[in-house]
């Protein structure tokens, strides 16, 4: 079995990371089993032996693999005869758009919505590092980068234009069904589902259609994980 360090709240069941939940989301469609291990943002000792600091980490027998794109490019090729998560290496190519994008807009965009809500929920020994680390990238505390939250969401909901255009079209970024680039995309959405009650999709955005799909997937593994309780 696949064992996999995940990035936990104070509740070791709340798990929040959005490149864990691409990771967990990709294990799920590859159908491999996996043990799922809570890791708090100091525990740095305890992946120590994937020489670096950062989940997602997995242990696949002898291999260990860091980074959630190099974990989905590890199990693609380790497991050829399970389904693929980007259907050729033409996918492959469209899904690595799709990840900077997440990375240089999507996630950006959201961790202004959401900062706040996670220092609330993370564990007591983690919230040192996380206000001074989150200080020193936006120039104020968690709460004063949250804060008019209901006036930032509507920038950001402008930025998932390509998105919501592409889901007008086809159920799945990866059109029919469900590829590595939603997972990409869903970890995000994800990420602020189980910290915060702040909705940052209009009910009547064809993106919260997809994410409704989404969290049925793999047996509604994701809409049966663990939500943070609000402070």
């Amino acid at each position: 079995m696949i064992q996999m360090y995940d990035l936990a709240a104070a509740d070791p069941a709340v798990r929040f990371s959005p490149y864990c939940w691409r990771t967990r989301m990709a294990l799920a469609h590859k159908e491999l089993a996996v043990e799922t291990i809570p890791w708090r943002f100091t525990d740095r000792d305890a992946i120590a032996f994937s020489g670096q600091g950062r989940v997602p980490v997995i242990r696949d027998a002898e291999t260990v693999v860091f980074d959630s794109w190099a974990i989905a490019q590890y199990l693609e090729r380790q497991y050829p005869e399970k389904p693929s998560l980007f259907g050729g290496p033409k996918g492959e190519a469209h899904a690595r758009f799709v990840n900077s994008w997440a990375d240089t807009v999507l996630n950006p965009g959201l961790i202004r919505l959401v900062v706040g809500d996670v220092f609330a929920v993370i564990a007591a020994k983690d919230r040192e590092y996380f206000r001074t680390s989150r200080e020193a990238r936006f120039g104020a505390s968690p709460d004063q980068v949250q804060s008019g939250r209901e006036q930032t969401v509507v920038g950001f909901r402008q930025s998932l234009a390509p998105v919501r255009s592409t889901l007008e079209a086809q159920a799945f970024l990866g059109g029919g069904e469900p590829s590595y680039a939603d997972y990409i995309v869903f970890g995000g959405f994800m990420w602020a589902r189980n910290v915060s009650t702040f909705e940052p999709l209009q009910a009547s955005d064809p993106i919260a259609d997809w994410r409704e799909r989404m969290l049925d997937l793999h047996g509604g593994l994701a809409r049966q994980s663990a939500r943070a309780t609000p402070a």
